[in-house]
């Protein structure tokens, strides 16, 4: 977002996570300092492993419902 100057919720669309996380997130991260390319993208590889995770996660339960 700081280097495209995308608006939270597109980013969010683009990487397939909640906007609210991903805010979250990335104040966490300006908070500690974080402010590398590096950083961002361990960011957004730890945001898409989770989300990755929870999309399992719920197609399971989907499956377990019916």
């Amino acid at each position: 977002m700081t280097e495209s100057g995308k608006p939270v919720p597109e980013v969010a669309k683009d990487l397939g996570i909640n906007e609210t996380t991903l805010a979250s997130s990335v104040s966490r991260a300006k908070r500690a300092g974080k402010h590398t390319s590096e950083d961002r993208n361990e960011l957004i590889a730890r945001l898409t492993a989770e989300n990755a995770a929870l999309a399992k996660e719920n197609k399971e339960l989907m499956m377990e419902r019916h």
